[in-house]
């Protein structure tokens, strides 16, 4: 006979659970956590400037992330009245909120890799 779940039956756990399932699916991926970082730090940068910033990412992959933390209201993109049309790419209100979640990750990440 199978059992019940006991510890994340609770209404305080399954709401836990799915709000971190809701979150890592608005971060989720190589990239998102790099670009948004980058963003944070830099201000307001162009698609040329991300692409050299984050390493290793192709443009394909660059323009679906941005449009997918646009789409989620992390970053911001204005497109400037120019010829050729620029457009560049910032962190948003909501995004910024994101920098002290992004700091402890990036501890954790450093302590781990140094006790390995």
């Amino acid at each position: 006979m199978k059992k019940d779940p006991v510890v994340n039956a609770t209404p305080i756990c399954q709401h836990r659970i799915q709000a971190i399932k809701d979150a890592m699916d608005v971060l989720s991926g190589k990239w998102k956590f790099h670009i948004l970082g980058t963003l944070i730090e830099g201000n307001r940068l162009g698609f040329m400037e991300l692409m050299r910033e984050v390493e290793g990412i192709g443009t394909k992959m660059l323009s679906k992330e941005l449009q997918d933390l646009e789409m989620n209201q992390l970053i911001d993109r204005e497109v400037m009245d120019t010829k050729p049309i620029t457009v560049e790419y910032s962190i948003s209100e909501k995004g910024k909120s994101l920098k002290p979640i992004i700091d402890e990750i990036a501890k954790w990440g450093a302590a781990y890799r140094q006790s390995l």
